[in-house]
C-alpha cells in the first residue's frame, strides 16, 4: 500500500490538506534537553550555531501549543537543576553553571509510529505555527541561546554529559 503524503511538504513530501488531531491526551508542546560539554549544528556543511557547557534543546510544537507553553517549556529549561554542584550533585540550573542552550526545532518529536512502518506527522503544528511558538521559546530563554535554522535539514554534533536526557511536556490542564 502506497504512503500517504505529509501535510508539511519539503523533505516529507509534497503538501496536502491538514489532517485532524486525533482526540485524547497529547502533549501540546515537548522538549528533550540533553546535558552536553559542547555542541553545534550544521546547514550545507556550515555551522549556524555552537555551545560549549549547556542544553541542546530539541523543540517540538504539537497542534494543540499555545504561547503559554512556550514560556513554562523555556522558564523549565532554565531553571531545571540537573548540573553539578561543588559536591557532585546535579543542584545547578544551565544559568547557575554559566551554560548555554543550542536550541532545534524537531517536528519529529510528534512522529506516530504506532501504525505501519511510516511514521505520522498529524499532532504536530503547521509551519508557520511551529515556528512561531519554537521562535517564542528561544526568546523566553533566560541563558545565552544558540539555534539551528527552522525547517532546514541539520546535522548536530554533541558530546553528551552524563548522559542526562530530560523529556519535557506541557501537557493540557498544566
Amino acid at each position: 500500500m502506497p504512503a500517504a503524503p505529509s501535510r508539511r511538504g519539503g523533505v516529507c513530501g509534497p503538501a496536502t490538506r491538514p489532517v485532524e488531531a486525533r482526540p485524547g491526551k497529547v502533549s501540546r508542546m515537548q522538549v528533550v534537553l540533553q546535558r552536553v560539554t559542547r555542541a553545534a549544528v550544521r546547514v550545507d556543511g556550515e555551522v549556524v550555531g555552537a555551545i560549549g557547557l549547556g542544553l541542546v534543546a530539541l523543540v517540538g510544537v504539537g497542534l494543540r501549543s499555545n504561547e503559554q507553553d512556550a514560556a513554562w517549556l523555556a522558564a523549565k529549561t532554565c531553571g531545571l537543576r540537573i548540573f553539578a554542584d561543588d559536591g557532585g550533585l546535579m543542584n545547578r540550573s544551565v544559568a547557575e553553571a554559566g551554560g548555554s542552550v543550542l536550541a532545534i526545532s524537531q517536528f519529529t518529536l510528534y512522529a506516530d509510529a504506532r501504525k505501519g512502518r511510516r511514521p505520522s506527522f498529524v499532532e504536530a503544528a503547521p509551519p508557520e505555527r511551529g515556528e512561531a511558538l519554537y521562535q517564542l521559546y528561544v526568546k523566553a530563554l533566560t541563558v545565552p541561546v544558540a539555534t539551528g535554522v527552522f525547517g532546514a535539514h541539520m546535522q548536530i554534533e554533541l558530546v553528551a554529559d552524563g548522559p542526562v536526557t530530560i523529556a519535557l511536556r506541557r501537557e493540557a490542564g498544566m
